[in-house]
């Protein structure tokens, strides 16, 4: 494999060389001459009928001091050596302050789902902005009461009450609440390598330590996760399910507050929990007197194509629901829905959310469900995540570092191995191939706790020639490893 990367290199110095000489450097006739040298064709990304207005704003290297300069050193960013300024986008692509256009297959980790600022969603943000920013929820306003009559439409059984927050960490915050002032429990059971937010009430049932301060995160269990490809019991979801059995006969007073899990793990890298999971756990946890409770933030609002929500997959129905992400297509918005008579617990004291229902952000979440809706998209999601997911198999079969590929729907994982058997977690070689990608014009995401993971999450207007172009840029790079 040195020999082989030695020799390549070797080529492209050769090449680059030629062209300095011939005819100025430029690094498209570059990678044109080291594609023509190896006879392996550079791939080509679909068209697309939009021309960005000209940035004439600060650089790319401007716009990073000020960040190092005011804003908080724990935000990092992808693309250390050449971090990407977007500057513009529309449906399913960015571009950055030359105009350069990329595919988006990450969506803002999860969150744009009818397409970067798609026209229906950006009309009814305009229009409620122009007649109304902000209303109390002291007042009455229509935007609030008719998007939460459309987002119960969409809940199975008696769920029917919302609240609305700002964000998944907040919603999946009321929701730990709601439980535990429900039960008179505190105890809550989540999953390892878990993600349901970093904020001081959420991190306890966060359980991945790179997520993880040290402060006081009391009454949360950890149940082994139900991870067909790393797990203990690989796809038997009723084995894993028996953990949770064991942390409430061990590990609690008999009685829990409720359990908390997302049915495809989105920070965790993508993990699609073993079949037949949930509906043993939900089980057991009705038993012990608790709340069910799912975290819809990255898998909900038709991402996963056969569903509309992630659990449906595991034929369960919650007692909570969290949401967030792409409820709003990127505006800041997150919901927390429940019954009736769970809801009524918070009406023992005041509960208020200065923001929570904002009519701009809700008048954006009403379109989200109507674009959904209109343009079929769980329908896209399901056609162009299976036929992208089928692609990325034959891939695995051609490369030898894949040692995954896993997901449902638009919300895909392909974990990278340097060995199979032993499943030893490529860290260098994600990187390396999730900047070159970067560099043919494809954006994806990273996961997993060992960061080994690419999420694929885009838009949902998501095409078979975008999926087509994503593969072969993987393909491409992959091989030039």
């Amino acid at each position: 494999m040195a020999m082989q990367r030695l020799a390549t290199m070797k080529g492209q110095y050769r090449a680059k060389e030629l062209l300095r000489r011939c005819r100025g450097f430029s690094w498209v006739a570059h990678r044109e001459t080291i594609a023509h040298e190896i006879e392996s064709p550079i791939p080509k990304m679909p068209p697309f009928d939009y021309a960005p207005p000209p940035y004439n704003g600060p650089s790319a290297a401007e716009i990073l001091q000020k960040r190092k300069q005011f804003l908080s050193p724990s935000m990092f960013y992808f693309y250390n050596n050449t971090p990407l300024n977007v500057v513009d986008g529309k449906m399913q692509y960015l571009y950055d302050d030359t105009g350069r256009r990329y595919l988006d297959a990450f969506g803002g980790i999860a969150t744009v789902c009818c397409g970067h600022c798609h026209p229906d969603v950006v009309k009814a943000i305009v229009n409620q902005t122009n007649r109304l920013q902000h209303c109390t929820i002291l007042y009455l306003n229509p935007a609030i009461a008719d998007f939460a009559e459309a987002l119960a439409s969409k809940l199975p059984g008696d769920l029917k009450v919302v609240f609305f927050t700002n964000s998944g960490t907040e919603a999946n915050e009321l929701a730990m609440m709601i439980a535990r002032l429900y039960t008179g429990c505190h105890d809550i059971i989540s999953l390892r390598n878990a993600y349901h937010g970093n904020a001081a009430g959420t991190m306890g049932a966060t359980a991945q330590s790179n997520w993880k301060f040290n402060i006081v995160q009391s009454g949360v269990h950890h149940a082994l996760n139900p991870d067909p490809y790393r797990g203990v019991f690989g796809s038997d979801g009723k084995m894993y399910a028996k953990d949770v059995e064991e942390l409430i006969t061990y590990g609690t007073s008999g009685h829990v507050a409720g359990f908390l899990s997302e049915s495809i793990q989105g920070v965790g890298g993508i993990i699609e929990l073993a079949p037949d999971y949930l509906p043993a756990v939900y089980s057991s946890i009705k038993k012990a007197g608790g709340l069910c409770i799912a975290d819809e933030v990255q898998c909900g609002f038709a991402r996963t194509g056969s569903h509309f929500w992630g659990f449906e997959s595991q034929g369960v129905v919650p007692d909570i629901v969290t949401m967030a992400k792409g409820i709003g297509n990127g505006i800041p918005l997150g919901a927390v829905v429940t019954t009736p008579e769970i809801a009524e617990v918070l009406t023992r004291r005041s509960y208020f959310n200065t923001f929570g229902g904002n009519p701009v952000c809700t008048a954006a979440g009403h379109a989200v469900l109507k674009v959904i809706e209109k343009e079929n998209l769980q329908e896209n999601a399901h056609v162009v995540g299976s036929y992208l997911k089928e692609r990325l198999n034959s891939l695995k079969d051609k490369h030898e570092i894949i040692g995954d590929v896993r997901g449902r729907g638009l919300m895909l994982g392909v974990e990278l191995v340097t060995d199979r058997q032993l499943k030893t977690p490529a860290k260098v070689e994600t990187l390396h191939v999730m900047d070159q990608m970067k560099e043919m014009g494809v954006l994806i995401g990273k996961g997993g706790f060992f960061g080994n993971v690419f999420r694929i999450t885009p838009p949902l207007c998501f095409t078979k020639e975008d999926a087509d172009f994503l593969v072969d840029v993987m393909d491409y790079t992959m091989s030039k490893m």
